[in-house]
């Protein structure tokens, strides 16, 4: 029995071939789960006094903001695709006690991951200036959408390593460290936030009025300020992963030889969780072009819900991640009846949760849209349409940590496929033609619709078992 101090190292079980109790197994994902909630948590808190501050400049820099949303996140979730190419394989390995293959397999990550985010910041380059006009942007707004995206774009190979080196850490089980660096990030993004959007504040202290200067660049402040978070994040994250980790951290003697079949593996875990994040951006994408034509209100609208609803959703993605780790390192080490354990009481958790978090959302809707913005007509359309979405809440939970246990046995290509025909067949459909007749509450009628769907269908995939059969195949 590993022990941590005075505290069992429940964790070591899976790799020792120990039995775990239902309470162990339940409190292995408490333990888990909780740094990595309250890290999302955190991360969605910050982003609504983000969000606040680009608010009070009015809603045309939150529309010029919102309309460029679902392509940063699809940017994004390329990016971070290549990172669970490599991280799942390292939990595997860490699981079969291959700690030696876990840490070839993190120096191959650094340099393919590095090599593959300056191509795709130089693609997000290339398109940002376009970008905006072809999403529909009112011309109002399509100057500040373009230097936004722009700023992201260039900000992509220091993000990937975070991500990188995040996911790496949370699949060798260490869950606090990226939990509380990545609540520090939202902490200095908003810090970042305060002096290069506006042009100055001042408060008063212990009697004495102070002036702080700022450098007031508006939406280019709020994407500055989020590159510059996201860099010190970075580097403190990597140096946890590669001088600070047990198993993780880099040793001497060891050095970085490319292997092939490790670069195809990761490009068959993470291409189709790529393409499933251009499926479901793509959507959005579309959904925002369905959005655009009906006026600043409501794209603003849009996007301070987005922004109020994932503090609901956030809980499942912390919930998914620990998924992740359990059953990567349950399958490692061959253990499939543990794994699917840990799949069924992860996915109850996550629906549990989120069932919570939705009848908060569905009473406090006024309240949290109050807080992004002063506009009483977006205030109140919304409200309105995160009302919808709260009795979805459940059942998106259950796709979404579904995603994160079928990560952790490397199947993939199955759930991109599913999010395929939710998004495209489902949602798109459905909101194009109700929005013809009830506007923006006529696309979140659909959102809803889809999700409901969605949780569904992944419930059926983790009922018959077949991701357990991936590694063996």
């Amino acid at each position: 029995m590993r022990r941590k101090g005075n505290k069992v190292d429940l964790l070591s079980y899976i790799r020792n071939g120990q039995e775990l109790s239902a309470k162990q197994k339940f409190s292995l994902v408490i333990k888990l789960s909780t740094p990595a909630v309250l890290a999302q948590i955190t991360s969605i808190m910050m982003q609504y006094i983000d969000a606040s501050m680009v608010g009070r400049m009015g809603a045309g820099a939150s529309a010029s903001i919102g309309l460029v949303s679902t392509t940063v996140w699809l940017f994004g979730g390329i990016c971070s695709s290549g990172a669970a190419g490599f991280s799942i394989q390292a939990a595997q390995y860490i699981g079969a006690k291959k700690y030696e293959k876990a840490r070839e397999v993190l120096r191959q990550a650094v340099a393919a991951l590095l090599l593959f985010s300056f191509l795709l910041a130089a693609a997000g380059i290339a398109i940002s200036f376009f970008l905006p006009v072809w999403l529909g942007g009112m011309k109002e707004i399509r100057r500040d959408a373009s230097v936004y995206f722009l700023v992201y774009a260039c900000s992509l190979p220091v993000m990937g390593m975070n991500r990188l080196a995040g996911s790496m850490l949370q699949c060798s089980g260490n869950m606090k460290i990226p939990g509380i660096l990545n609540s520090l990030m939202c902490v200095l993004d908003v810090v970042f936030n305060a002096f290069l959007i506006f042009q100055g504040f001042d408060f008063s202290f212990l009697g004495i009025h102070v002036v702080v200067p700022g450098a007031g660049l508006g939406v280019l402040g709020a994407a500055l300020g989020t590159a510059l978070a996201q860099f010190v994040t970075a580097c403190l994250m990597l140096y946890f992963l590669c001088f600070r980790s047990p198993i993780l951290r880099l040793q001497r003697g060891e050095h970085t030889k490319i292997q092939a079949e490790c670069i195809k593996r990761a490009v068959r875990i993470s291409a189709p969780i790529a393409f499933e994040h251009c499926v479901v951006c793509g959507a959005m994408i579309a959904a925002t072009k369905i959005v655009a034509p009906l006026g600043i209100i409501s794209i603003a609208a849009n996007s301070f819900a987005v922004t109020a609803e994932s503090l609901c959703y956030m809980p499942g993605h912390g919930i998914a991640d620990a998924a992740t780790t359990l059953v990567g390192q349950s399958v490692g080490a061959v253990r499939d009846k543990l794994a699917l354990s840990f799949g069924r009481i992860t996915v109850g958790c996550g629906m549990a949760m989120m069932a919570c978090t939705g009848t908060v959302m569905f009473f406090a809707a006024p309240f949290m849209i109050g807080i992004l913005t002063p506009d009483p007509e977006v205030q109140a359309l919304g409200a309105r349409i995160l009302r919808i979405e709260a009795f979805a809440e459940p059942l998106y939970g259950a796709s979404i940590v579904a995603t994160g246990v079928l990560r952790g046995a490397g199947d993939t290509l199955v759930p991109s496929i599913m999010n395929f025909v939710s998004m495209w067949v489902v949602r798109l459909p459905l909101s194009f033609w109700l929005s013809k007749s009830y506007g923006l509450t006529g696309v979140w009628i659909a959102m809803c619709v889809e999700l409901c769907f969605r949780g569904m269908i992944f419930l059926v995939r983790i009922g018959r078992k077949k991701w357990l059969l991936i590694k063996k195949s």
